[in-house]
């Protein structure tokens, strides 16, 4: 199969930065823990990736934060800090360094969907050869993985953090005449219920980053729920 660069999406979880929709429910301290485990479990994913990863971190001065995760990383790493601007302007400009650097087919994650799993990946990596673009859709209507062989279309006005991504995303793909494959819908983490439901939802997960996530939802105190 084509060589697949994992394109890591993240901001550094330090207090007051990341996830801030959550924070009003169960405070800045929570949020940051919060945040740091969804993260592991993004990391946990890229260190069972067989072709590169990029690590692109929110902020240029987070580049030697990224280049320490980066080091248990089995597979060859580069980090591309994202530029400044909303998501779409980051992604698009994300997308033309990697391919400027030789790199055809890429999947983006970020790092509130723990419950990819290998399986959604390998799907994902076989719906590239015969499509455009590979999306799984989120269930609230956003999305956890954009993958793509060709250059995203422009992706600066689309309704990022809204219900509206997902369709609007896929609507701009055709509009370009790219192919969109739309695979089995997952979830993610942005508000405050979504981590509630992080204890059913990985109950059966094995992987040591989700039950660490599991562990540490299930001993939080919510002040707010």
């Amino acid at each position: 199969m084509t060589e697949i660069a994992l394109v890591l999406v993240c901001k550094r979880p330090i207090l007051g930065n990341g996830k801030q929709r959550l924070v009003a429910s169960l405070g800045i301290g929570i949020t940051q823990q919060v945040a740091s485990a969804l993260l592991a479990c993004a990391l946990e994913d890229a260190c069972e990736w067989p072709d590169p990863v990029v690590i692109a971190p929110a902020e240029v001065s987070d580049t030697e934060w990224a280049q320490a995760l980066a080091a248990v990383i089995p597979s060859p790493v580069i980090i591309v800090p994202q530029i400044a601007g909303n998501l779409g302007q980051r992604l698009n400009a994300l997308d033309q360094t990697l391919r400027a650097q030789g790199m055809k087919q890429l999947i983006f994650i970020g790092s509130d969907a723990p419950g990819l799993t290998a399986t959604d990946y390998l799907v994902a990596r076989v719906a590239l050869q015969h499509s455009d673009v590979a999306l799984i859709p989120a269930l609230d209507g956003g999305v956890v993985l954009m993958g793509n062989r060709c250059a995203w279309p422009d992706l600066s006005a689309l309704p990022w953090s809204s219900g509206q991504l997902g369709i609007t995303l896929k609507h701009a793909c055709h509009c370009v005449g790219l192919s969109v494959a739309t695979l089995e819908q997952n979830y993610d983490v942005d508000e405050p219920h979504d981590v509630m439901k992080l204890v059913s939802l990985l109950q059966q997960d094995a992987r040591p980053a989700r039950r660490a996530l599991l562990e540490l939802v299930t001993t939080l105190s919510f002040p707010s729920l």
